[in-house]
């Protein structure tokens, strides 16, 4: 089992930011019930080639057999009309993300706080939404698609875009609290020399086998308490197309800086490591 849940591995927003800006709304991809029981991880692909930039966020079952990641890649360069060389990119993007999530199943976690507080800061297309929320990651009842329906339909967001980054950006977070929790637990076990904590949940015949899909999956539900309810109001705005334009263009040049900066420190690294 995995850590996420969600309905097959397709994408819920895509584009390439230079020349084109193409987009893939997730009702189109998506015609099955999402299967939330299930268990599956958030990938982010953000890839620069010749200049052409592809953006995409979107959750992938783990259980699927290794081809249909290169099989995605080729469907979504052949919808989207980009150039072939971005196929293997994908691929390995995907492929790379998959085995980190993979390098943690069956791992065990330190587990302290059960509520924790998640945030969404998200632009989609037009529309930005800010938002912070209390997540109980020990109640199984509910899952972040839900959610994610949920507060579009309660806030008017006609964008079908949204829902979905709203549902990854949580998976995210979720993830992110997972893995933290595993490396807790290792370097409790090691400080402790094979000692067990109270509140490390176990991998063993004789304890309770960890499930990441169960504690870091695709359920959960939201607590707000009424005296708070100011702090954890919603906030959605939608930008003007002039707003937007001067965000992306913002965006890309912060993009082109990092590059750069990434790639002076690998050529200094590498220059060095051989020296």
């Amino acid at each position: 089992m995995g850590i996420f849940g969600s309905n097959r591995p397709n994408p819920s927003t895509a584009y390439i930011d230079a020349p084109l800006d193409h987009h893939r709304p997730w009702e189109s991809y998506h015609k099955e019930p999402s299967p939330t029981a299930e268990n599956f991880v958030p990938i982010r692909l953000d890839l620069d080639i010749d200049g052409q930039r592809f953006k995409d966020a979107f959750t992938w079952n783990p259980n699927d057999p290794d081809s249909e990641v290169i099989n995605f890649a080729k469907r979504t360069v052949k919808d989207l009309k980009l150039p072939p060389t971005f196929v293997t990119q994908i691929a390995q993007s995907i492929q790379t993300q998959l085995a980190e999530f993979h390098s943690y199943e069956g791992q065990e976690m330190h587990i302290k706080e059960k509520i924790v507080p998640l945030k969404i800061d998200l632009r989609v297309n037009n529309t930005v939404i800010r938002d912070q929320f209390l997540w109980d990651i020990s109640n199984l009842e509910s899952d972040p698609e839900e959610f994610a329906r949920t507060f579009c339909k309660d806030l008017d967001i006609g964008d079908p875009e949204v829902g979905p980054a709203i549902a990854v950006s949580i998976r995210e977070q979720l993830y992110e609290i997972a893995t933290q929790s595993i490396s807790s637990a290792r370097e409790t076990r090691v400080g402790k020399k094979g000692r067990r904590g109270a509140d490390i949940v176990t991998n063993s015949k004789a304890g309770n086998t960890v499930d990441l899909g169960k504690l870091f999956g695709s359920k959960g539900s939201v607590i707000r308490k009424r005296k708070e309810w100011y702090l954890y109001e919603p906030i959605v705005d939608i930008l003007s197309n002039e707003e937007v334009g001067a965000l992306d263009a913002r965006e890309e040049l912060n993009a082109r800086l990092k590059r750069k900066l990434d790639e002076k420190e690998e050529s200094f690294q590498t220059r060095y490591s051989h020296g």
